[in-house]
Protein backbone atom coordinates (compact mmCIF):
# COMPACT_ATOMS: atom_id res chain seq x y z
CA UNK A 1 0.00 0.00 0.00
CA UNK A 2 1.66 3.02 -1.05
CA UNK A 3 2.06 5.82 2.13
CA UNK A 4 0.16 8.63 0.27
CA UNK A 5 -1.73 9.47 3.03
CA UNK A 6 1.63 11.22 4.62
CA UNK A 7 0.86 14.39 2.80
CA UNK A 8 -2.45 14.86 4.34
CA UNK A 9 -1.02 13.88 7.94
CA UNK A 10 -1.38 17.15 10.12
CA UNK A 11 -1.19 17.76 14.11
CA UNK A 12 -4.95 17.61 15.14
CA UNK A 13 -4.06 18.63 19.02
CA UNK A 14 -2.77 16.59 22.13
CA UNK A 15 -2.30 13.09 21.41
CA UNK A 16 -4.15 13.42 18.09
CA UNK A 17 -3.15 13.52 14.32
CA UNK A 18 -5.10 13.64 11.46
CA UNK A 19 -4.82 12.40 8.14
CA UNK A 20 -7.61 14.85 5.68
CA UNK A 21 -10.25 13.30 2.99
CA UNK A 22 -7.91 12.49 -0.09
CA UNK A 23 -8.89 9.76 -2.88
CA UNK A 24 -11.72 7.83 -2.19
CA UNK A 25 -12.05 8.75 1.90
CA UNK A 26 -15.61 9.53 2.75
CA UNK A 27 -14.08 11.06 6.09
CA UNK A 28 -11.48 11.94 7.51
CA UNK A 29 -8.82 9.75 9.86
CA UNK A 30 -7.36 10.43 13.34
CA UNK A 31 -4.92 8.42 15.00
CA UNK A 32 -4.49 8.90 18.08
CA UNK A 33 -0.56 9.58 18.11
CA UNK A 34 1.87 12.25 18.38
CA UNK A 35 4.85 12.99 16.05
CA UNK A 36 7.08 11.29 18.23
CA UNK A 37 4.90 7.79 18.36
CA UNK A 38 4.51 7.86 14.55
CA UNK A 39 8.56 8.16 13.87
CA UNK A 40 8.09 4.66 16.12
CA UNK A 41 6.68 3.40 13.25
CA UNK A 42 8.44 2.24 9.96
CA UNK A 43 5.57 0.28 8.93
CA UNK A 44 3.41 2.56 6.68
CA UNK A 45 0.67 -0.25 6.48
CA UNK A 46 -1.38 0.18 9.40
CA UNK A 47 -2.26 4.05 8.71
CA UNK A 48 -2.75 2.98 4.64
CA UNK A 49 -5.44 0.53 6.38
CA UNK A 50 -6.95 3.17 8.19
CA UNK A 51 -7.36 5.43 4.91
CA UNK A 52 -9.03 2.75 3.32
CA UNK A 53 -11.53 2.16 6.35
CA UNK A 54 -12.70 5.53 5.85
CA UNK A 55 -14.17 4.99 2.02
CA UNK A 56 -16.70 2.02 3.28
CA UNK A 57 -19.96 2.35 2.25
CA UNK A 58 -22.17 4.57 4.80
CA UNK A 59 -19.50 5.43 7.16
CA UNK A 60 -19.80 8.18 9.22
CA UNK A 61 -18.05 10.62 11.65
CA UNK A 62 -13.84 10.17 11.27
CA UNK A 63 -12.36 6.89 11.02
CA UNK A 64 -10.42 6.30 14.17
CA UNK A 65 -7.31 4.40 15.07
CA UNK A 66 -6.43 4.26 18.98
CA UNK A 67 -2.61 4.29 20.24
CA UNK A 68 -1.96 0.95 20.57
CA UNK A 69 -2.42 0.49 16.36
CA UNK A 70 -1.03 -1.74 14.06
CA UNK A 71 -1.66 -3.77 11.31
CA UNK A 72 -4.73 -6.10 11.02
CA UNK A 73 -7.02 -7.55 8.79
CA UNK A 74 -8.51 -5.40 6.24
CA UNK A 75 -9.08 -2.91 9.30
CA UNK A 76 -5.70 -1.73 11.35
CA UNK A 77 -5.81 -3.45 15.00
CA UNK A 78 -7.51 0.05 17.24
CA UNK A 79 -9.52 0.77 14.83
CA UNK A 80 -12.89 2.07 15.67
CA UNK A 81 -15.40 2.94 12.59
CA UNK A 82 -19.53 3.51 12.68
CA UNK A 83 -21.41 3.13 9.99
CA UNK A 84 -24.93 4.70 9.67
CA UNK A 85 -27.53 1.71 9.61
CA UNK A 86 -30.20 3.82 7.76
CA UNK A 87 -28.31 4.63 5.48
CA UNK A 88 -29.07 3.36 1.82
CA UNK A 89 -31.70 1.12 0.87
CA UNK A 90 -30.19 -1.80 3.31
CA UNK A 91 -28.33 0.18 5.83
CA UNK A 92 -24.41 0.96 5.88
CA UNK A 93 -21.38 -1.46 6.00
CA UNK A 94 -21.57 -4.22 8.35
CA UNK A 95 -17.85 -5.50 8.20
CA UNK A 96 -16.15 -8.92 9.85
CA UNK A 97 -12.74 -7.96 9.03
CA UNK A 98 -13.65 -4.86 11.07
CA UNK A 99 -14.23 -6.71 14.50
CA UNK A 100 -11.58 -9.71 13.79
CA UNK A 101 -11.69 -13.25 13.69
CA UNK A 102 -11.71 -13.64 17.71
CA UNK A 103 -15.19 -12.22 18.47
CA UNK A 104 -15.87 -10.83 21.77
CA UNK A 105 -12.33 -11.44 22.73
CA UNK A 106 -11.61 -9.15 25.73
CA UNK A 107 -10.46 -8.67 29.08
CA UNK A 108 -11.81 -8.56 32.57
CA UNK A 109 -10.57 -7.56 36.04
CA UNK A 110 -11.08 -9.50 39.43
CA UNK A 111 -9.95 -7.65 42.24
CA UNK A 112 -9.08 -9.19 45.71
CA UNK A 113 -8.55 -9.09 49.55
CA UNK A 114 -5.20 -10.34 49.43
CA UNK A 115 -1.84 -7.63 49.33
CA UNK A 116 1.58 -9.01 47.45
CA UNK A 117 2.49 -10.21 51.36
CA UNK A 118 0.10 -12.30 51.56
CA UNK A 119 0.89 -14.83 48.51
CA UNK A 120 3.68 -16.96 47.09
CA UNK A 121 3.66 -15.76 43.33
CA UNK A 122 5.60 -18.68 42.33
CA UNK A 123 4.00 -21.49 44.21
CA UNK A 124 0.27 -19.84 42.83
CA UNK A 125 1.75 -19.46 39.38
CA UNK A 126 2.25 -23.28 39.52
CA UNK A 127 -0.77 -24.02 40.58
CA UNK A 128 -2.78 -21.78 38.15
CA UNK A 129 -0.83 -23.88 35.32
CA UNK A 130 -1.83 -26.63 36.37
CA UNK A 131 -5.67 -26.22 36.43
CA UNK A 132 -6.01 -23.23 33.90
CA UNK A 133 -6.53 -25.24 30.70
CA UNK A 134 -4.54 -22.99 28.01
CA UNK A 135 -3.29 -23.71 25.05
CA UNK A 136 -4.31 -24.21 21.39
CA UNK A 137 -6.42 -27.26 22.09
CA UNK A 138 -9.89 -27.14 23.66
CA UNK A 139 -8.06 -29.92 26.50
CA UNK A 140 -9.62 -29.04 29.66
CA UNK A 141 -12.97 -27.13 28.85
CA UNK A 142 -16.47 -27.85 29.48
CA UNK A 143 -18.12 -30.38 27.48
CA UNK A 144 -21.35 -29.20 26.64
CA UNK A 145 -24.45 -30.75 24.98
CA UNK A 146 -26.45 -28.99 22.41
CA UNK A 147 -28.89 -27.50 24.84
CA UNK A 148 -25.93 -26.14 26.77
CA UNK A 149 -24.48 -24.70 23.94
CA UNK A 150 -27.65 -23.42 22.32
CA UNK A 151 -28.19 -21.26 25.70
CA UNK A 152 -24.77 -19.72 26.19
CA UNK A 153 -24.96 -18.73 22.96
CA UNK A 154 -28.92 -17.27 23.04
CA UNK A 155 -28.12 -15.74 26.31
CA UNK A 156 -24.53 -15.70 27.25
CA UNK A 157 -23.17 -14.85 30.45
CA UNK A 158 -26.70 -15.73 32.53
CA UNK A 159 -26.44 -19.21 30.97
CA UNK A 160 -23.71 -20.18 32.62
CA UNK A 161 -24.41 -18.85 36.22
CA UNK A 162 -27.30 -21.31 35.58
CA UNK A 163 -24.72 -24.41 34.59
CA UNK A 164 -22.99 -23.49 37.70
CA UNK A 165 -20.24 -22.02 35.74
CA UNK A 166 -20.53 -18.58 36.94
CA UNK A 167 -21.44 -16.34 39.62
CA UNK A 168 -24.58 -13.99 39.54
CA UNK A 169 -23.00 -11.24 40.99
CA UNK A 170 -20.48 -10.30 38.44
CA UNK A 171 -23.31 -10.03 35.57
CA UNK A 172 -23.82 -6.48 36.70
CA UNK A 173 -19.96 -5.67 36.29
CA UNK A 174 -20.38 -7.10 33.20
CA UNK A 175 -20.29 -5.18 29.51
CA UNK A 176 -23.85 -5.27 28.34
CA UNK A 177 -24.20 -7.63 31.14
CA UNK A 178 -22.91 -10.15 29.58
CA UNK A 179 -25.19 -10.17 26.96
CA UNK A 180 -25.74 -9.57 23.26
CA UNK A 181 -28.86 -10.22 21.57
CA UNK A 182 -29.39 -13.19 19.20
CA UNK A 183 -32.21 -13.86 17.83
CA UNK A 184 -31.09 -17.04 15.74
CA UNK A 185 -27.78 -17.95 17.07
CA UNK A 186 -26.94 -20.12 14.35
CA UNK A 187 -23.40 -20.43 14.26
CA UNK A 188 -23.05 -23.51 11.90
CA UNK A 189 -22.81 -26.77 12.81
CA UNK A 190 -18.93 -26.55 12.82
CA UNK A 191 -18.65 -23.56 15.17
CA UNK A 192 -20.96 -25.46 17.25
CA UNK A 193 -18.46 -28.39 17.35
CA UNK A 194 -15.49 -26.10 18.12
CA UNK A 195 -17.15 -24.79 20.53
CA UNK A 196 -18.76 -27.74 22.53
CA UNK A 197 -15.87 -28.98 24.43
CA UNK A 198 -13.73 -25.10 24.19
CA UNK A 199 -15.55 -23.00 27.22
CA UNK A 200 -13.86 -22.16 29.98
CA UNK A 201 -10.25 -22.00 28.00
CA UNK A 202 -7.96 -19.72 27.87
CA UNK A 203 -6.50 -20.44 24.36
CA UNK A 204 -2.82 -19.40 22.79
CA UNK A 205 -1.33 -16.35 21.16
CA UNK A 206 -1.63 -13.41 23.31
CA UNK A 207 -4.18 -14.48 25.38
CA UNK A 208 -3.52 -14.87 28.96
CA UNK A 209 -4.38 -14.61 32.67
CA UNK A 210 -2.28 -12.65 34.83
CA UNK A 211 -2.02 -12.00 38.62
CA UNK A 212 -1.04 -8.65 39.02
CA UNK A 213 -0.21 -6.01 42.13
CA UNK A 214 -1.63 -2.36 42.13
CA UNK A 215 1.85 -0.56 41.89
CA UNK A 216 0.40 2.81 41.18
CA UNK A 217 -2.96 4.64 41.85
CA UNK A 218 -3.44 7.87 39.99
CA UNK A 219 -7.11 8.83 40.42
CA UNK A 220 -7.94 7.85 44.28
CA UNK A 221 -11.46 8.03 43.82
CA UNK A 222 -12.06 6.45 40.74
CA UNK A 223 -10.00 3.57 42.21
CA UNK A 224 -11.71 3.40 45.41
CA UNK A 225 -15.07 3.52 43.14
CA UNK A 226 -13.51 0.30 41.41
CA UNK A 227 -12.40 -1.16 44.93
CA UNK A 228 -8.80 -0.92 44.03
CA UNK A 229 -6.13 0.17 46.30
CA UNK A 230 -1.98 -0.06 46.46
CA UNK A 231 -0.33 -3.50 47.24
CA UNK A 232 -3.51 -5.30 45.79
CA UNK A 233 -3.49 -8.41 44.36
CA UNK A 234 -5.41 -8.36 40.90
CA UNK A 235 -6.06 -10.91 38.64
CA UNK A 236 -7.06 -10.16 35.02
CA UNK A 237 -7.99 -12.39 31.94
CA UNK A 238 -7.61 -11.90 28.43
CA UNK A 239 -9.63 -14.63 26.38
CA UNK A 240 -12.56 -14.54 23.78
CA UNK A 241 -14.93 -16.92 21.79
CA UNK A 242 -12.22 -19.34 21.04
CA UNK A 243 -12.54 -21.58 18.06
CA UNK A 244 -16.43 -21.13 17.43
CA UNK A 245 -15.86 -17.26 17.28
CA UNK A 246 -12.93 -17.81 14.44
CA UNK A 247 -15.21 -20.37 13.03
CA UNK A 248 -18.12 -17.94 12.27
CA UNK A 249 -16.22 -14.90 11.28
CA UNK A 250 -14.32 -17.70 8.57
CA UNK A 251 -17.47 -18.46 6.91
CA UNK A 252 -19.21 -15.28 6.89
CA UNK A 253 -15.95 -13.41 5.58
CA UNK A 254 -15.97 -16.01 2.79
CA UNK A 255 -20.07 -15.52 2.08
CA UNK A 256 -19.65 -11.33 2.37
CA UNK A 257 -15.91 -11.57 0.17
CA UNK A 258 -17.09 -13.97 -2.72
CA UNK A 259 -19.84 -11.15 -3.45
CA UNK A 260 -16.88 -9.10 -4.47
CA UNK A 261 -14.14 -9.09 -7.45
CA UNK A 262 -11.83 -6.89 -8.98
CA UNK A 263 -12.68 -4.05 -11.27
CA UNK A 264 -9.25 -1.99 -11.76
CA UNK A 265 -7.88 -0.64 -8.66
CA UNK A 266 -11.33 -1.72 -6.54
CA UNK A 267 -13.39 -4.70 -4.91
CA UNK A 268 -16.98 -3.95 -6.02
CA UNK A 269 -19.85 -6.26 -5.29
CA UNK A 270 -22.45 -5.64 -8.12
CA UNK A 271 -25.29 -7.36 -5.61
CA UNK A 272 -25.03 -4.56 -3.53
CA UNK A 273 -23.27 -1.82 -5.38
CA UNK A 274 -20.60 -1.37 -2.43
CA UNK A 275 -16.61 -0.68 -3.50
CA UNK A 276 -14.05 -1.01 -1.58
CA UNK A 277 -10.15 -0.72 -1.96
CA UNK A 278 -9.33 -3.70 0.00
CA UNK A 279 -10.82 -7.18 -0.14
CA UNK A 280 -10.39 -7.90 3.35
CA UNK A 281 -12.54 -4.75 3.90
CA UNK A 282 -15.66 -7.08 1.71
CA UNK A 283 -18.58 -5.92 3.91
CA UNK A 284 -22.48 -6.09 3.21
CA UNK A 285 -24.91 -3.73 3.92
CA UNK A 286 -26.46 -4.34 7.52
CA UNK A 287 -30.07 -5.29 6.79
CA UNK A 288 -29.28 -7.12 4.23
CA UNK A 289 -29.86 -11.06 4.49
CA UNK A 290 -25.86 -11.50 4.59
CA UNK A 291 -25.41 -8.86 6.98
CA UNK A 292 -27.99 -9.86 8.95
CA UNK A 293 -27.07 -13.33 9.44
CA UNK A 294 -23.25 -12.23 10.19
CA UNK A 295 -24.44 -9.67 12.90
CA UNK A 296 -26.71 -12.23 14.46
CA UNK A 297 -23.85 -14.80 14.34
CA UNK A 298 -21.67 -12.31 15.90
CA UNK A 299 -24.07 -11.56 18.91
CA UNK A 300 -24.43 -15.64 19.60
CA UNK A 301 -20.75 -16.19 19.34
CA UNK A 302 -19.70 -12.92 21.33
CA UNK A 303 -21.88 -14.57 24.17
CA UNK A 304 -20.15 -17.73 24.02
CA UNK A 305 -16.53 -15.12 24.33
CA UNK A 306 -18.43 -13.54 27.90
CA UNK A 307 -19.67 -17.08 29.37
CA UNK A 308 -15.65 -18.14 29.00
CA UNK A 309 -13.97 -15.57 30.56
CA UNK A 310 -16.84 -15.96 33.09
CA UNK A 311 -16.36 -19.91 33.70
CA UNK A 312 -12.04 -19.23 33.57
CA UNK A 313 -12.80 -16.79 36.65
CA UNK A 314 -14.56 -19.51 38.34
CA UNK A 315 -11.32 -21.85 37.79
CA UNK A 316 -9.36 -19.16 39.16
CA UNK A 317 -11.47 -18.82 42.14
CA UNK A 318 -11.45 -22.69 42.99
CA UNK A 319 -7.57 -22.69 42.75
CA UNK A 320 -7.28 -19.51 44.85
CA UNK A 321 -9.95 -21.75 47.85
CA UNK A 322 -7.59 -24.90 47.28
CA UNK A 323 -4.60 -22.69 48.05
CA UNK A 324 -6.00 -20.28 50.60
CA UNK A 325 -9.19 -21.87 51.54
CA UNK A 326 -10.79 -18.39 50.32
CA UNK A 327 -11.21 -17.53 47.12
CA UNK A 328 -9.76 -13.76 48.34
CA UNK A 329 -12.84 -12.48 48.01
CA UNK A 330 -12.25 -12.05 44.67
CA UNK A 331 -14.64 -9.47 42.80
CA UNK A 332 -15.34 -8.73 39.12
CA UNK A 333 -13.81 -5.28 38.72
CA UNK A 334 -15.34 -5.17 35.05
CA UNK A 335 -15.30 -7.36 31.49
CA UNK A 336 -14.87 -5.29 28.22
CA UNK A 337 -15.20 -6.14 24.77
CA UNK A 338 -12.73 -5.37 22.67
CA UNK A 339 -13.43 -7.17 19.13
CA UNK A 340 -17.44 -6.20 19.05
CA UNK A 341 -19.80 -4.51 16.47
CA UNK A 342 -22.59 -3.01 18.24
CA UNK A 343 -25.29 -0.82 17.62
CA UNK A 344 -25.23 2.44 19.46
CA UNK A 345 -26.65 6.17 18.96
CA UNK A 346 -24.21 8.88 18.79
CA UNK A 347 -24.35 12.83 18.18
CA UNK A 348 -22.42 13.16 14.44
CA UNK A 349 -22.02 16.78 13.06
CA UNK A 350 -24.59 17.53 15.10
CA UNK A 351 -26.84 14.95 14.35
CA UNK A 352 -28.52 12.18 16.05
CA UNK A 353 -27.55 8.48 13.83
CA UNK A 354 -27.66 5.18 15.07
CA UNK A 355 -24.42 3.38 13.86
CA UNK A 356 -23.00 0.02 14.10
CA UNK A 357 -19.87 0.88 16.01
CA UNK A 358 -17.10 -1.67 14.89
CA UNK A 359 -14.00 -1.73 17.73
CA UNK A 360 -11.23 -4.17 16.26
CA UNK A 361 -8.87 -4.01 19.25
CA UNK A 362 -10.54 -1.35 20.45
CA UNK A 363 -12.81 -0.66 23.47
CA UNK A 364 -15.29 1.47 24.88
CA UNK A 365 -14.71 3.95 27.24
CA UNK A 366 -18.93 5.06 28.24
CA UNK A 367 -19.42 8.25 30.31
CA UNK A 368 -20.30 7.69 34.10
CA UNK A 369 -23.87 8.87 33.36
CA UNK A 370 -24.64 6.53 30.59
CA UNK A 371 -27.62 4.37 31.55
CA UNK A 372 -26.18 1.29 30.73
CA UNK A 373 -23.73 1.49 33.57
CA UNK A 374 -24.66 0.90 37.30
CA UNK A 375 -24.18 3.23 39.51
CA UNK A 376 -21.05 1.94 40.43
CA UNK A 377 -19.90 3.59 37.65
CA UNK A 378 -20.67 7.15 38.34
CA UNK A 379 -17.15 8.12 37.87
CA UNK A 380 -16.97 6.60 34.54
CA UNK A 381 -17.26 3.18 32.93
CA UNK A 382 -13.49 0.94 34.01
CA UNK A 383 -11.53 0.67 31.02
CA UNK A 384 -8.71 -2.50 31.46
CA UNK A 385 -5.50 -2.07 29.13
CA UNK A 386 -3.52 -4.98 29.25
CA UNK A 387 0.48 -4.08 28.34
CA UNK A 388 3.09 -6.85 27.81
CA UNK A 389 3.91 -9.50 30.13
CA UNK A 390 7.24 -7.76 31.54
CA UNK A 391 6.30 -4.33 32.42
CA UNK A 392 2.55 -3.16 34.02
CA UNK A 393 -1.43 -3.17 32.54
CA UNK A 394 -3.68 -0.01 33.64
CA UNK A 395 -7.29 0.60 34.82
CA UNK A 396 -8.93 3.86 32.91
CA UNK A 397 -12.14 5.14 33.25
CA UNK A 398 -14.27 6.94 30.39
CA UNK A 399 -15.74 10.10 31.33
CA UNK A 400 -17.54 11.37 33.88
CA UNK A 401 -20.16 12.63 31.41
CA UNK A 402 -21.00 12.51 28.10
CA UNK A 403 -19.02 10.39 25.61
CA UNK A 404 -15.34 11.29 23.78
CA UNK A 405 -15.90 12.03 20.35
CA UNK A 406 -14.44 8.41 19.29
CA UNK A 407 -17.68 6.92 19.88
CA UNK A 408 -16.80 6.92 23.02
CA UNK A 409 -14.07 4.14 22.84
CA UNK A 410 -9.99 3.81 23.83
CA UNK A 411 -7.31 1.73 23.58
CA UNK A 412 -6.99 -1.76 24.30
CA UNK A 413 -3.46 -2.97 25.03
CA UNK A 414 -0.03 -1.74 24.50
CA UNK A 415 -0.32 -2.71 20.96
CA UNK A 416 2.71 -4.56 18.90
CA UNK A 417 5.92 -3.20 17.66
CA UNK A 418 7.25 -6.02 16.00
CA UNK A 419 5.60 -8.45 14.22
CA UNK A 420 5.42 -12.28 15.36
CA UNK A 421 7.78 -13.21 12.86
CA UNK A 422 9.87 -10.54 13.45
CA UNK A 423 9.86 -11.38 17.25
CA UNK A 424 10.71 -15.22 16.76
CA UNK A 425 13.24 -13.93 14.69
CA UNK A 426 15.13 -11.72 17.62
CA UNK A 427 13.95 -12.49 21.17
CA UNK A 428 14.78 -16.46 22.80
CA UNK A 429 12.06 -18.04 24.42
CA UNK A 430 14.35 -19.50 27.18
CA UNK A 431 16.26 -16.31 28.39
CA UNK A 432 13.33 -14.14 28.03
CA UNK A 433 11.70 -16.84 31.00
CA UNK A 434 15.06 -16.47 32.89
CA UNK A 435 14.96 -12.78 32.44
CA UNK A 436 11.35 -12.45 33.39
CA UNK A 437 11.95 -15.14 36.65
CA UNK A 438 14.56 -12.49 37.53
CA UNK A 439 12.17 -9.58 37.99
CA UNK A 440 10.18 -11.60 39.59
CA UNK A 441 7.75 -12.24 37.21
CA UNK A 442 6.84 -15.93 37.05
CA UNK A 443 5.86 -16.92 33.55
CA UNK A 444 4.27 -20.54 32.81
CA UNK A 445 3.69 -21.55 29.22
CA UNK A 446 2.00 -24.37 27.37
CA UNK A 447 4.46 -23.56 24.21
CA UNK A 448 7.57 -22.22 25.76
CA UNK A 449 9.26 -22.11 22.06
CA UNK A 450 6.50 -19.52 21.01
CA UNK A 451 6.72 -17.03 24.39
CA UNK A 452 9.57 -14.59 22.47
CA UNK A 453 6.25 -13.36 20.07
CA UNK A 454 4.97 -11.87 23.56
CA UNK A 455 8.07 -10.82 25.02
CA UNK A 456 7.73 -6.88 26.28
CA UNK A 457 10.00 -6.00 23.24
CA UNK A 458 7.23 -7.22 21.23
CA UNK A 459 4.98 -4.29 22.46
CA UNK A 460 5.02 -0.53 22.44
CA UNK A 461 5.70 1.07 25.99
CA UNK A 462 2.48 0.50 27.60
CA UNK A 463 2.49 3.87 29.82
CA UNK A 464 3.43 5.81 26.39
CA UNK A 465 0.45 4.34 24.73
CA UNK A 466 -1.92 5.35 28.14
CA UNK A 467 -0.36 9.44 28.23
CA UNK A 468 -1.81 9.64 24.18
CA UNK A 469 -5.37 7.84 24.89
CA UNK A 470 -5.03 10.47 28.61
CA UNK A 471 -3.77 13.90 25.83
CA UNK A 472 -6.21 13.11 23.17
CA UNK A 473 -9.16 12.73 26.00
CA UNK A 474 -10.58 9.59 25.96
CA UNK A 475 -9.86 7.95 28.79
CA UNK A 476 -8.01 8.76 32.20
CA UNK A 477 -5.74 6.71 34.09
CA UNK A 478 -7.03 5.43 37.30
CA UNK A 479 -4.28 2.55 38.10
CA UNK A 480 -1.00 0.82 36.96
CA UNK A 481 -1.02 -3.08 37.75
CA UNK A 482 2.47 -5.08 37.60
CA UNK A 483 2.47 -8.32 36.91
CA UNK A 484 3.37 -11.31 39.20
CA UNK A 485 2.48 -14.29 37.31
CA UNK A 486 1.56 -14.97 33.86
CA UNK A 487 -0.61 -18.14 32.26
CA UNK A 488 0.03 -18.55 28.80
CA UNK A 489 -1.20 -21.12 25.79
Amino acid sequence: MEASWRGHLSSDGPGRMRISKHGRMLTDAVLVSDESHMLGHSDDRSPAQLVNTASIPGIVGDAWAMADWHFGYGFPIGGVVATDIEWGEQGGSISPGGVGFDINCGVRLCSSDLHIDDIDAKSLAEELSKNIPAGATRKGGVNLGNKELDSILSSGASAAVDLGLAEERDLANMESNGFLESENWDVGHKAMKRGSTSLGTLGSGNHFLELQVVDRVVDEKAADAFGLRMGQITAMIHSGSRGLGHQVCSEHVANIEKEYSKVGDTWYSEKWGFSVPDRQLASAPIHSSEGASYFDAMCAAGNFAFANRSALTQKLRDVLRNEYSTDGEMELVYDVSHNIAKIEDHVIHGKNCTCAVHRKGATRALGGDNPELSSKFSLGQPVLVPGDMGTASWVLAGPIKGGNDAFSSSCHGAGRRLSRTAARKSIDSDSLISELESRGVHVRAKTPNVLSEEAPEAYKNVDEVISLTNQAGLARPVARLRPIAVIKG
